[in-house]
């Protein structure tokens, strides 16, 4: 038989699945690790953990699906993006890679917009301003604050592209993760000499860049040997983690917008040419299909919202978590349910780790406001939920204000699984959303692209075509849409009336 494998490297573990040439499941396994905070706000992760986590799952799947050697016709690779992986000429790890949540590095986006020449200047040369949670200020926070550490690095890879290496031994990225980093020249899908040259980095720390059903290289007869596969075995450029799964939810033509409630939150649309927010707010990368773009705006805490509420103040006693069928989100979901649409003029801003749309802002601060004695533990769980779907809307009308077509909503992640969460997305945008008949998100996103890298399928649009189904449909309440039209406002102008105050707080 021929299979095809997907691995996702995500922020808390990684996950790897194999389908077959019509697209279905035939094994998945995943395996978690740890995340670091040395400092608040700092975000750190080793690089072996990846990779023996890879090892594993990738074992587990050929073992489980009984997959011989040359079954495994291809891999695809999805990751965390904007993550810095600092080699040495050796190839050993430097450092701790910095990931896509830290934010130590608002100097670095100060000093990289001046050497831009403005933040104009630079959207023009890269299609996006500097965010910190970009790879970019992270070269630059390495070069300034640990310069020994610096001046060792030969190699500046994204996550799943150390993966990529330790699998081919090959240097090399592609469109959809590298634009990203905010050193492509995203309109013309290649490094941008320019930028490049005014940050004083030189190209050769940096990957080949080949579009993401490309062959990339065939796993090393050491990797082959390792993983139980065959030295035959090619492996695609494969995607970001928000492209790929775009990709895996058929988001492959304009007009279908995909959210994703993961630990972070996404808005996604295609683009069949480069469309720009000359703000800044959107962020605009090459797509994962050839030739096209897309347009996403991100919440940094989606799900990892609700995961810190559950974690910090749900406590559960150890009787009820041993429950065959217990499930702590499916409760406490169920439990907002109880409380109305609005939580009674609860607000909750999801700005737990910073903000990235529409706002940019590494300072900026979770709260809830509204509260008084009337509110209870239920209608806090509602206004999480409701402050993170804001949040979506919030990038969701920029999109719409660019004049780009929204006509179907198809969400993915583990909140999407909540039909609570789905129709209130439904009610929040006032669109139909639909959830994905095969939610293995960016895993099948970068599995199909290894299709299509193998000679199944001509290209990424044919292969989700024949793969990719939408499942139950939630339609939107007019009456709920309405209280949300009058609290959207309200929770706009929240983060205007307090971004003092969390830069105040900040300096404490």
């Amino acid at each position: 038989m021929n299979a095809f494998l997907g691995v996702d490297i995500g922020t808390s573990g990684t996950k790897t699945i194999a389908i077959a040439p019509d697209g279905t499941l035939i094994a998945q396994a995943s395996a978690s690790y740890p995340c670091h905070h040395p400092k608040p706000l700092w975000s750190e992760q080793d690089p072996e953990d990846w990779w023996q986590a890879t090892v594993s799952t990738i074992r587990k799947v050929v073992k489980t699906a009984k997959l011989k050697p040359a079954d495994v016709k291809s891999i695809g690779l999805s990751g965390q993006m904007h993550g810095s992986v600092f080699l040495d000429k050796n190839d050993q790890v430097v450092r701790p890679a910095l990931l896509w949540n830290d934010q130590r590095t608002f100097a670095e986006c100060e000093e990289i917009e001046r050497l831009a020449g403005g933040r104009r200047k630079l959207v023009q040369m890269v299609a996006n301003p500097a965010l910190t949670g970009f790879t970019a200020p992270k070269i630059l926070w390495l070069r300034n604050n640990e310069p020994k550490n610096f001046d060792r690095v030969a190699k500046v890879l994204l996550p799943k592209d150390d993966i990529r290496r330790r699998l081919t031994g090959e240097y090399a990225t592609e469109v959809s993760d590298a634009s990203g980093m905010l050193l492509v020249d995203v309109k013309r899908r290649k490094w941008s000499k320019p930028l490049l040259s005014k940050l004083e980095i030189d190209e050769s720390l940096l990957a080949t860049m080949h579009e993401s059903e490309d062959v990339t290289g065939t796993l090393t007869p050491e990797a082959a040997q390792m993983l139980g596969l065959s030295t035959d075995c090619v492996v695609v450029g494969g995607a970001g983690d928000c492209a790929a799964g775009a990709i895996g939810n058929g988001i492959v033509k304009s007009g279908i917008v995909s959210t994703s409630l993961g630990t972070s939150g996404v808005v996604f649309v295609h683009s069949d040419e480069p469309q720009v927010d000359p703000e800044g707010r959107l962020h605009t990368f090459c797509h994962a299909v050839r030739g096209k773009w897309h347009m996403m705006g991100v919440t940094l805490s989606a799900a990892g919202s609700f995961g810190w509420f559950a974690d910090q103040l749900c406590q559960v006693d150890a009787e009820r978590a041993k429950r065959k069928k217990f499930n702590l989100f499916e409760e406490l979901t169920a439990e907002a349910t109880s409380t109305p649409a609005g939580a009674e003029g609860l607000f909750f801003l999801p700005y737990l780790s910073g903000e990235r749309t529409p706002h940019a802002d590494p300072l900026a601060r979770g709260a809830f406001i509204g509260l008084t004695v009337a509110h209870t533990r239920a209608h806090m769980i509602r206004a999480v939920l409701e402050g993170v779907t804001y949040s979506l809307r919030d990038c969701l009308e920029i999109v719409e204000s660019l004049g780009v077509a929204t006509k179907q909503i198809r969400t993915t992640g583990g909140g999407a699984k909540s039909a609570f969460w789905r129709q209130l997305q439904a009610d929040m945008f006032g669109k139909r959303v639909s959830a994905m008949a095969s939610d293995e998100g960016p895993a099948m996103g970068v599995a199909l692209l290894a299709a299509v890298g193998a000679g199944e399928y001509k290209d990424i649009v044919e292969a989700t075509k024949a793969t990719i189904r939408t499942t139950d449909q939630c339609k939107p309440s007019a009456a709920a849409r309405r209280c949300y039209d009058r609290g959207f406002p309200v929770y706009r102008d929240l983060y205007q009336s307090l971004k003092d105050d969390f830069r105040r707080i900040a300096e404490l």
